[in-house]
């Protein structure tokens, strides 16, 4: 295990019809005006967003809305929101959503405390620790935005996928009603079910050694969510699963299981290009590539694969041949995808990128890196080629 650093401020508000206490928590942190930021219509349909904004009133707030959040939130609806925020002279942003809307919260956060482009950080350019307030109310199980301090937005100019990554972005708080998820589409309770595997994964598959205390936690977790995606997406109104869900999504992400050691991401990285060449559900894009990536690189380190086919799909393990206990793990991850409705593939996830699309995304993926992403293998240019044509 290598040294760390762990810190996770964000308060937990969760449980039944929790969505209504967002406007006192803003009142006790000191906020006037709020600006409420979400997408679709879902929050209408549902009476959702009528709480909220009754919560807000009762507690003395103001409020101004601002909608047309999409999946792969976009640089341009978080532009905006800056402005709105400016001349409306918010203090306090509360995205109501899923990751999309937390992430483009943050995006209007980072630009409303900070004097520069937000091009510039997305791409590198600059850095920094200065956010404004933030809370939010969670609507999906999925990209644990709620509490980690991670946010991911598309630049339209080049359809670029860029994540800036600093603690100050962890929200205030997180609101999380289980309940809020009963009417998610399967779809999207299956590829949120399916990024939480992955955030979890990402950390899980490294080469640092004697981590067994947090391999154990992160199973524990992988397993819960496992059995609990099944019964969600058979049973959409089964609170416990979907509570373990939602509760598995942010400690999925939030740091937790990454500690001690050095994780990987470079799935992530990967499917970031398709998801923003393409516009897929983040999670089934993921579902759609790991299996070519992990038939790529689990020679590196065999017996970690073969771990995780064990301890998390119960393969039975074949002590005199590890790589076959792999790539049981492997061919188990893929047949769970495919009882959930996710891809395991690029055909499936319905895109077939062309060869020049491949040389594109692969050129994309590697540029923000030096030229390589991963550290469970690092991979060049001409190995995430490789793996995309493996996913084709």
């Amino acid at each position: 295990m290598i040294n760390f650093e762990f810190s996770n401020p964000t308060k937990v508000i969760f449980g039944k019809g929790t969505e209504t206490e967002a406007g006192k928590e803003i009142k006790a942190m000191g906020g006037h005006k709020v600006l409420v930021h979400f997408g679709g219509t879902f929050l209408q349909e549902n009476g959702i967003l009528d709480r909220v904004h009754q919560g807000l009133s009762d507690a003395g707030l103001e409020y101004v809305d601002l909608g047309k959040v999409v999946p792969n939130p976009r640089l341009g609806l978080v532009k905006e929101g800056i402005r709105i925020c400016k001349e409306e002279k918010i203090d306090f942003i509360l995205p109501v959503g899923g990751g999309s809307a937390i992430d483009s919260a943050k995006g209007i956060g980072y630009g409303l405390a900070n004097d520069f482009e937000l091009e510039d950080l997305l791409l590198g350019k600059v850095t920094t620790n200065k956010i404004a307030p933030i809370g939010c109310i969670s609507t999906i199980a999925a990209t644990g935005s709620e509490t980690s301090n991670s946010m991911v937005i598309t630049i339209e100019d080049g359809l670029l996928k860029r994540n800036y990554n600093h603690d100050c972005a962890r929200p205030r708080f997180a609101i999380m009603n289980p309940e809020l998820t009963y009417t998610l589409p399967v779809y999207q309770t299956a590829s949120g079910a399916s990024d939480i595997m992955m955030h979890t994964m990402e950390r899980y598959f490294t080469n640092t050694t004697d981590v067994d205390l947090i391999d154990r936690m992160a199973e524990g977790l992988l397993v819960a969510v496992r059995e609990a995606a099944l019964t969600a997406v058979a049973e959409p109104e089964n609170y416990e699963a979907r509570a373990t869900l939602m509760w598995a999504g942010s400690l999925s992400h939030n740091g937790l299981t990454g500690t001690g050691r050095v994780g990987d991401f470079a799935s992530h990285k990967i499917e970031h290009e398709l998801g923003g060449m393409f516009d897929v559900a983040h999670g089934a894009g993921l579902c759609a590539v790991w299996g070519s990536w992990a038939r790529y690189v689990y020679k590196t380190n065999p017996a970690r694969f073969a771990q995780f086919a064990v301890r998390v799909f119960d393969v039975p393990e074949n002590f005199y041949n590890l790589e076959a206990t792999a790539i049981k793990g492997i061919l188990a991850w893929e047949e769970w995808c495919r009882k959930i409705g996710m891809p395991t593939n690029m055909h499936e996830l319905g895109i077939c990128p062309t060869d020049a699309q491949i040389e594109e995304m692969a050129e994309k993926c590697v540029a923000g890196g030096g030229g390589t992403v991963g550290f469970f293998r690092t991979l060049n240019k001409e190995d995430i080629v490789k793996i995309y044509e493996m996913a084709r």
